[in-house]
């Protein structure tokens, strides 16, 4: 990876953790951007869907709106050792074999 970012000067590696929150906000626009302009149109070419894509983020960004979160620090904090727990026996149970 070195050696090819060496010889790409404007290339940078930004290192983000995978399961980070603000990914969640990025995902939620996404699928905003899918349910109310992609699965709406008829896109006959790569350059009209991306025309269409930035012709919805100009539309949305004349009056954008902070997503808010849903669900309380605690309710994720719990979500997340749920998750733990889970994936610690599973660990646990295929270093058994059984």
């Amino acid at each position: 990876i070195r050696d090819w970012l060496a010889r790409r000067p404007r290339w940078h590696v930004h290192f983000t953790p995978t399961g980070a929150s603000w990914i969640n906000q990025v995902e939620r626009f996404f699928a905003l951007v899918t349910e109310k302009q992609i699965r709406r149109g008829i896109h006959r070419s790569t350059e009209a869907l991306e025309a269409d894509i930035r012709a919805f983020i100009a539309v949305h960004n004349e009056q954008p709106k902070p997503f808010k979160w849903t669900r309380s620090a605690d309710d994720i904090l719990q979500a997340v050792k749920r998750f733990c727990l889970r994936t610690t026996k599973i660990s646990e149970t295929s270093e058994s074999g059984h």
